[in-house]
Formats: structure tokens, C-alpha cells, sequence
């Protein structure tokens, strides 16, 4: 029986955030106005993104929202989910008269496309043609019938064009805002010209450079992020990127304990148990700021955000490298109000002493940090020789099954371009979410040894990450950090790593296992990302990916327990 709407609403528990402004100066709130404007444009695009349908159905539940307390609900999940389709239940419908599913391609390509005629298509184009088609910051749409073609053509258009009525206001927000904080915090001001510029313009790579170097002008309060990102909403290809918008304030102080982490980043590269040959030479720290959330729009929710390392653009991290922002005050309400009570019904009582927010706070950081590790483009070649002769510990583990002959990227149009992403398709996000989650745990180890954790035990990494795959794995299994986590629980239990107590159904952490069986998987997930053959992620993906019944068991336990937090923003009554 499908939950009822009080009952979805329920799995979101309400969470205030916000900060004292009192400080800011006068045009800097003034300011934010302008930032809110086009946080409410952001919210309009990627309703827009999500499903063709989305515009017309958000409007007529918005007006039907007074109408009755039903109603209200109604609008309210649709608000939270970003469209008809509950995102912690598999997109199940709960509006009528919907699509079963959301369109795995959202409303990036026609709904009609097939995979055949998507692949077929990109043999026809040239080399700058195919780029944008596979771009991040082009919609494909059809041109008009002619002559026999019913369907008509596939086309790309720019983003600049497909959401011109939002973005020429949005630019024009954003230049307002960034006239009023240039006297005193001129980075930002450029970045936000820039960016507003790139609204118009589709080319984002210069703002993208600017937008790094606000990191390095910490006299400023506020941190913006705005711009098409992430790829997880684009099932189909996970190439082109939605609209989100943050409003942060930084936290300099926190910011600044944590520099450490900012040059452990290649220390963890040097230490990867992977072939040195796959090992990446050209990483550059990543600066991280902490910051406490004001705002946020667009692709934000479900679940909510609560780190990220940007940009995602290859190019734009190979001229000017990435940023890590961590959101302090997200992650508290989803420590208290979500893990706690989770990690209380499912993990052995006797371990629960290890829990600790610092674990989770710190795994999370290390978690967007392992984004930059390990190869971003494949390397070809890679067959069974890589996993007896170069890494000869590792027969025992899943890559011994799924080797075989690598890919031969010239039998499919997709697999022209070297970088994982553009390889991996519908399943790089999956994988990418489990390598980031994994290789974070292993740079957890391998900073305690070095003496730069030292407030946080190993014990205490792990326990709380066990529950963590708890609260990942309810977001669903076609949303990818769900479904990366599933992959990582279930390999840990059969490397029994974990262990299930049959009488309570409780897990357990098997402290003498769990080192290895986390460098085991780390080594895995790697090379199979760094191989690019995307048949063997596919069967890897699908052997691991699943609920088994014992994890079943325990998220049955859950069903009280909050899957994410709902905010309540100060900022909506400050401004």
C-alpha cells in the first residue's frame, strides 16, 4: 500500500538554518535580495529540467493548494521532490494522471529518443558538435519534421537559449548584487558579473576560474554558488547538469582547522592501493571552506546537500583545480535528527559508544575530497595482466571476476572521449558517489597513522559510517548515493567486514576485517572506473546494487525515523 502524503512528509523533519546577519553591512544585505531573485529563477529552471510536465502541474497544484489540507500536502511533496515522483521510493507516483517514472533523460533530451537513436545520431556529428551534444550546458530537442523524418532531427541548443526567460533576469539579479558588494569584496563581485555573463554567453569556464579564487578572499562573508552542476537528475547519460544555487556563510575559523586536510589530498593519492601507472600527478589541493547554509535552489534536495567539490567541468579543474565547501549546519541537523536514531536501531549495541559526530563531520569532508582522487580519464588497455601482475594482492577480490578483455572503445560512438564520465554514461554518478564514500574511508586510516586526524578513532570512522549506509541507502536505489552505498555495504558484508547478528538483526563492525576489506574496494571501484568499460560496471553495479534481505530487515526497522531534513530558511524572513 502506497504511503499516504502526511506520510511522505514525515520522512523530512523540519530544521531552521540560518545565521545572525547583524554583522553584515548594509549593502551586502541589500545584495542578498538580488541573490534571492535568482534563487527563485534557479527553482523555476530545474522544475523545468526535471520533466517537460513539471511548469503547468507546479502551477495548478499551487493554486490548489489553499483549496483543502490535501491539497496542501499535495503541493508541499511536489515541492520537496522536485516534481510528482517520490525521490526516497524509487520515483513512485503521487500525483495522477503522471508518467509511472521520471523520464530517465529528465527534460535534457526528447522523451521519444531511444539509445539507438541517440548513439546513432553522434556518429553523424563533427568533433566540436559532439562535444556540446554530450556537453554539459546543451539540451537536446527536435527540429521541425521535414520531408519523411515524422520525429525530426535531433539538435542541440544551448542552455543560454532553452532557459533564456530565467537566465536574462537571473544576470540581471546577479550584476545588481555584485554592484553592491564590490567595494568591499571585489572577487565576489567579479565572479557574480561573470557568472551572469555566462547565463548569457553558455560558456562558464572563465567564471568557473573566478569562482575558485573567491576561496582565497576570506574577509568575505558570504560564499555563492550558482551555475549548472551536478548530472545526477540526467538517468540517461549523467552529462548534462542542473541548476543550483547556495547562499552560504563562511565560516572562517572552521575553515581554517581544516587546512590540514587540504594537502592530505596527495598523500591518499600516493597511498592508493592502485597500479602506479593510474595514480594522477597533476593534483592540486583543494582549498575547503566551511560554511553554515542560508539559501539554497535548484538541485539541492532529496537528498539535501551537504558538501560539495566543484566545479565538475574536466577543463575547468584542470586550469584552475576544485573547491570543497562543507556545510556545517546541514550536517548537524542530519547528524542528530536522522543518523542518531538510525544508527540507535540498527548498529550493535556495544559499538554505539563509538559514534560521533567529528567521525561523520570529518568522513563527509574526506568523502568530497575523494572526488579529486583517482583517474579521471580512462586508461586503455587495462585487462586481466592488471590483476595478477601489477597488483598481485588483489586475486581475491571482485576485480578478479569482472576482469576480462577491456572495452574496445571504437564499437560504440559514446566511447570516443577518454574521460570516465563520457564512458561510464548512466552509471559513472553510482560509481563515482561509491569511490568517493570508499576512498574517503581509506584516507581516514591512512591520515590517523600520520598523526593528522587525531581527535577521531578508527573504531568510531567506522561505526558511524555504518550507519551512515543506513541513511544513504533509503534515498532509494536510482538515486546514486543510494545506490553507491548499497554497492559498499553489501561488498563489505560478504568480505565480512560487517556482520549480521541473526538474533537482533543488528550490524556489526568486524574491527579486524574492515581496514583491508576497505582497501580491497577501493582498489576495485578505481581501476574499474580508470578501465572505462562500462558492461563490466554494469554487472558490477548489478550484483552489488541491490537490498538484500538482511539490509531490508533493518531499514524495516526505520520506518519512523526521518530519511532527510526539511529547512526552514531564517534568510526568507531577514531580507
Amino acid at each position: 500500500m502506497a504511503p499516504s502524503l502526511k506520510e511522505r512528509i514525515r520522512r523530512f523533519e523540519p530544521a531552521v538554518l540560518g545565521e545572525d546577519l547583524s554583522t553584515l553591512h548594509t549593502d551586502d544585505r541589500a545584495a542578498l535580495k538580488h541573490l534571492v531573485e535568482v534563487c527563485h529563477r534557479f527553482d523555476n529552471i530545474y522544475f523545468r529540467q526535471v520533466w517537460r510536465g513539471n511548469p503547468a502541474l507546479r502551477e495548478a497544484l499551487r493554486a490548489r493548494a489553499g483549496e483543502s489540507e490535501a491539497d496542501a500536502d499535495r503541493y508541499l511533496c511536489f515541492d520537496l521532490n522536485r516534481g510528482p515522483w517520490d525521490r526516497t521510493a524509487d520515483h513512485e507516483p503521487f500525483v495522477d494522471d503522471v508518467p509511472a517514472r521520471n523520464p530517465a533523460g529528465a527534460n535534457f533530451y526528447p522523451e521519444d529518443m531511444t539509445r539507438e537513436e541517440w548513439e546513432a545520431w553522434l556518429t553523424t556529428l563533427d568533433p566540436e558538435e559532439l562535444a556540446r551534444a554530450k556537453g554539459f550546458y546543451h539540451v537536446i530537442r527536435r527540429a521541425p519534421p521535414v520531408g519523411d523524418d515524422q520525429k525530426g532531427a535531433l539538435t542541440c541548443i544551448p542552455y543560454a537559449t532553452e532557459y533564456r526567460d530565467e537566465l536574462e533576469p537571473a544576470a540581471a539579479a546577479l550584476k545588481a548584487a555584485a554592484g553592491l558588494v564590490r567595494p568591499r569584496h571585489p572577487t565576489l563581485a567579479s565572479f557574480l558579473e561573470q557568472r551572469a555573463d555566462a547565463f548569457l554567453s553558455n560558456d562558464y569556464l572563465p567564471s568557473e576560474l573566478t569562482w575558485l579564487a573567491v576561496a582565497a578572499a576570506p574577509e568575505c562573508p558570504l560564499e555563492i554558488t550558482c551555475g549548472p552542476y551536478e548530472v545526477y537528475t540526467d538517468e540517461l547519460n549523467g552529462s548534462k547538469a542542473a541548476f543550483e544555487m547556495y547562499i552560504h556563510w563562511r565560516d572562517a575559523t572552521e575553515s581554517s582547522r581544516l587546512d590540514a586536510f587540504t594537502h592530505a589530498l596527495t598523500l591518499v593519492e600516493k597511498r592508493l592501493p592502485i597500479p602506479e601507472r593510474i595514480k594522477r600527478q597533476d593534483l592540486t589541493p583543494p582549498p575547503i571552506v566551511v560554511v553554515n547554509e542560508l539559501l539554497n535552489a535548484g538541485d539541492v534536495g532529496v537528498p539535501m546537500t551537504a558538501a560539495y567539490n566543484l566545479p565538475n567541468d574536466e577543463e575547468a579543474v584542470r586550469r584552475g583545480g576544485s573547491r570543497l565547501t562543507i556545510i556545517k549546519n546541514v550536517q548537524e541537523q542530519k547528524y542528530e535528527k536522522v543518523l542518531v536514531p538510525i544508527a540507535h536501531q540498527v548498529v550493535a549495541e556495544d559499538q554505539l559508544p563509538h559514534l560521533a559526530f567529528a567521525a561523520f563531520f570529518t568522513h563527509v569532508l574526506l568523502h568530497e575530497v575523494a572526488h579529486s582522487n583517482g583517474p579521471q580519464t580512462v586508461t586503455e588497455g587495462l585487462g586481466d595482466a592488471l590483476a595478477t601482475s601489477e597488483v598481485g594482492g588483489y586475486a581475491h577480490t571482485f576485480w578478479n571476476w569482472l576482469s576480462g578483455s577491456a572495452q574496445d572503445p571504437s564499437q560504440s560512438a559514446t566511447a570516443a572521449p577518454t574521460t570516465v564520465r563520457s564512458r561510464l554514461q548512466e552509471y559513472y554518478s553510482t560509481m563515482e558517489e561509491a569511490k568517493a564514500d570508499i576512498t574517503g574511508l581509506f584516507a581516514a586510516a591512512e591520515l590517523i597513522d600520520e598523526g593528522i586526524i587525531k581527535d577521531i578513532s578508527l573504531e568510531s570512522f567506522y561505526v558511524t559510517y555504518l550507519a551512515s549506509a543506513f541513511r544513504s541507502i533509503r534515498f532509494g536505489l536510482n538515486e546514486a548515493h543510494g545506490r553507491g552505498q548499497a554497492i559498499q555495504l553489501n561488498y563489505l558484508t560478504d568480505r565480512q567486514a560487517f556482520a549480521v547478528d541473526p538474533d537482533t538483526g543488528r550490524f556489526r563492525v568486524q574491527m579486524d576485517r574492515m581496514r583491508q576489506a576497505v582497501s580491497d574496494l577501493t582498489h576495485d571501484i578505481i581501476l574499474l572506473q580508470a578501465r572505462g568499460d562500462k558492461a563490466k560496471v554494469a554487472a558490477f553495479v548489478k550484483e552489488l546494487g541491490i537490498i538484500r534481505p538482511a539490509t531490508q530487515a533493518a531499514l524495516d526497522k526505520l520506518a519512523d525515523i526521518p530519511v532527510d531534513i526539511r529547512p526552514r530558511f531564517q534568510l526568507n524572513d531577514q531580507v
